[in-house]
């Protein structure tokens, strides 16, 4: 899944971005239950599994949440 799928499907499901972090990197924060992550923005590449797991970890979400939108 690349950047921009991720963020739509975050986006989609109340979170929301924060700022700018080190170089490619962006802060998001889930205002549901106020967890904050960083993650990598790799323009055309796809984000690793184990990355995006520790994403949706980190915002407390799960993989099946990001995968209910896209139905």
């Amino acid at each position: 899944m690349k950047y921009l799928e991720l963020v739509k499907r975050l986006r989609a499901l109340g979170c929301e971005f924060v700022r700018n972090a080190a170089g490619s990197h962006r802060i998001w924060w889930n205002p549901s239950n106020g967890q904050y992550t960083t993650i990598p923005d790799w323009g055309s590449k796809d984000l690793k599994m184990g990355t995006l797991r520790n994403i949706l970890t980190d915002l407390g979400l799960t993989l099946a949440d990001i995968q209910k939108d896209k139905q």
